[in-house]
């Protein structure tokens, strides 16, 4: 079973199904996030939806490149969680599968491509305090505080 982190499910709402990958990325002892401006100013980790017949691995390489312009390397699982919410961008509840990854940073291409992103290097305990998602701050701390994912 996967554990649901976030806001309770809304009686009699119904919710449609969206897979999506996100990545914590830990570079030279700083964490890259995304700040997304709208619908709602947050700090996130990098990672989206995973589009119709595409591959999570491939989904989680283009949506790290658009939404903080870096290139990924060596990528893998740490865990999944469920969230219900409404996203206002789709103007729909959904019930939200997000798989998150462990991957290294390894080449910034350029300034991200999704419009209203900008990428952020700090610090894991600034990173954590400013990430907006209960799932995203889990995962971050699970990461940072696991050396086994570092091979330490």
């Amino acid at each position: 079973m996967i554990r649901r982190l976030g806001e309770a499910v809304k009686a009699g709402q119904s919710y449609r199904r969206r897979a999506g990958v996100y990545a914590v990325l830990i570079r030279d002892g700083a964490v890259l996030l995304t700040h997304q401006a709208a619908p709602t100013p947050e700090f996130q980790l990098p990672g989206g939806g995973i589009d119709p017949g595409e591959n999570p691995i491939a989904a989680l390489h283009r949506e790290v490149f658009e939404e903080t312009g870096w290139s990924i390397a060596a990528p893998r699982r740490v865990g999944a969680y469920r969230r219900f919410t409404y996203m206002p961008e789709y103007d729909r509840w959904a019930e939200k599968l997000c798989t998150i990854y462990v991957a290294r940073p390894v080449l910034r291409r350029g300034p991200p491509t999704e419009a209203g992103h900008t990428a952020i290097w700090m610090p894991p305990k600034a990173a954590f305090e400013l990430l907006a998602g209960d799932g995203d701050r889990t995962f971050l701390a699970e990461v940072t505080q696991s050396q086994a994912i570092w091979g330490k």
